[in-house]
């Protein structure tokens, strides 16, 4: 069991003090190409093959910048959870609880440009349960209570391994211990299922790019513990 979710032991170098500040450069040239319409795979090709950025390196600036007009989208459509009493949520499942398992794992975890939280734990259709699994879903669930929501929708993704193991773990932590309705589903594709949707709970860029409203929930589980995370974009 892999109790270090999103740890790889050469993130000491890549994210060292100096790596970080040559990220942060190299993060101001490709946020500019963004805003002249270039691709974002293709600036962070472009702009890491001048800085010669690691992979990771590359990684984290590609999940941490954003073009201007994103940016000011995104935080137009996000809400506090003040505002969450008496809503309906809708949760990312494997996004969220995944960067909770991180940020209980003491790994990486990026405050990015639009001031969402994101981790480098690549998913690529696999998933095991770790220790951290049930605490990551207890503070969730934890935040949401005090929040006096009314219905907590969780979306996994079907093609993901576990995730019906995942499920079980969710429905069983939950039961009895909170006020709120749950519901748990395996869908085929997550991300169109909560485009248009309203109190969205994820850090995925093109999720928050088609939501009506979102939540930075991780952010708020961030706060409650005490921990911060690393900026490499400005």
């Amino acid at each position: 069991m892999d109790a270090k979710r999103g740890y790889v032991p050469e993130d000491e170098r890549n994210f060292s003090a100096e790596a970080v500040e040559k990220m942060r450069t190299a993060s101001r040239h490709i946020s500019w190409l963004l805003d002249e319409g270039y691709d974002l795979k293709q600036a962070t090709v472009f702009v890491g093959n001048h800085f010669l950025l690691s992979e990771r390196q590359r990684l984290a600036i590609m999940r941490s910048v954003a073009s201007r007009q994103q940016i000011l989208e995104r935080k137009r459509k996000r809400v506090s959870i003040e505002a969450l009493t008496g809503k309906e949520v809708w949760i990312d499942g494997f996004n969220i609880i995944i960067t909770l398992e991180v940020l209980l794992s003491d790994s990486l975890l990026f405050v990015c440009m639009d001031e969402a939280v994101r981790d480098l734990a690549a998913l690529r259709g696999t998933y095991r349960l770790i220790p951290e699994t049930t605490e990551a879903v207890m503070m969730l669930f934890d935040v949401l209570q005090e929040a006096r929501v009314s219905k907590v929708n969780i979306l996994l993704d079907e093609p993901v391994s576990n995730s019906g193991r995942l499920k079980t773990l969710i429905a069983e932590t939950a039961e009895g211990n909170y006020a709120f309705d749950l519901n748990i589903q395996i869908c085929r594709d997550v991300d169109r299922t909560l485009y248009q949707r309203e109190y969205v709970i994820t850090s995925d860029s093109i999720i928050l790019d088609h939501c009506v409203s979102w939540v930075n929930l991780t952010a708020e589980c961030m706060k409650r513990k005490g921990k911060h995370g690393m900026q490499v974009s400005v």
